[in-house]
């Protein structure tokens, strides 16, 4: 099979600038890049940028009113795109961002929600600062395979479909972020990933929701 993107290698405890500058230049092209974060590989677009984020909607087969996770590497732009921090919220960046965990938070006109992530990975942070604004970055697989943890992985998967795929090796944690709803009155458990529900529970020590 031919693969159309190009395949970088990228140190991952150092990445090199040079690398991050050209993947930073392909998304703001309108591109997409593969990405490693702690947990597992991602597919990057640039948020608010409507021709990527279509291709990502049309690879991920996913609904397209369903908002995608921001991926950041600073607190202002949760406020910037008009989301309330709770107290709870609060307490769980403060403990496990940057990290494996991803929180839903709500709007301030109360008309929705918005996922957002602080990856723990030098190559993920390096890259958004590159580009200068937060990314959204669902898994770098296909709907219902499983989420890559090695470059190698994604290139099979959709090497025809990226620009770049930035290779720095295996993930740590080799499965998903963990998933928290915050945006109702009561903590909602969604997805349990690289932080265990029972951390969870025991963490915040008031009542919360598993999402069966």
């Amino acid at each position: 099979m031919q693969h159309s993107s190009r395949l970088m290698s990228i140190d991952p405890r150092h990445p090199q600038q040079n690398v991050l500058d050209q993947a930073a230049e392909a998304l703001k092209q309108g591109g997409l890049v593969i990405f490693p974060t702690e947990t597992v590989y991602g597919i990057a677009a640039i948020h608010g940028n409507k021709t990527a984020t279509e291709k990502l909607v049309k690879i991920k087969d996913r609904d397209a009113n369903k908002p995608f996770t921001l991926h950041i590497c600073d607190m202002d732009t949760i406020i910037k795109a008009g989301c309330v921090i709770p107290p709870a919220a609060q307490k769980l960046m403060d403990k496990y961002w940057p990290g494996p965990l991803t929180l839903l938070l709500p709007l301030k006109n109360k008309t929705g929600k918005l996922g957002f992530r602080y990856p723990d990975h030098p190559v993920a942070i390096g890259l958004i600062k590159a580009v200068g604004t937060a990314l959204i970055a669902p898994s770098a697989n296909r709907k219902g395979e499983k989420s890559p943890v090695n470059a190698l992985e994604t290139l099979i998967a959709l090497g025809d479909e990226v620009d770049i795929i930035l290779d720095a090796g295996a993930t740590g944690y080799g499965r998903e972020s963990t998933i928290l709803d915050l945006s109702g009155e009561k903590t909602q458990l969604i997805r349990e990933g690289a932080i265990s529900f029972d951390e969870i529970q025991n963490f915040l020590k008031n009542e919360v929701i598993v999402d069966k």
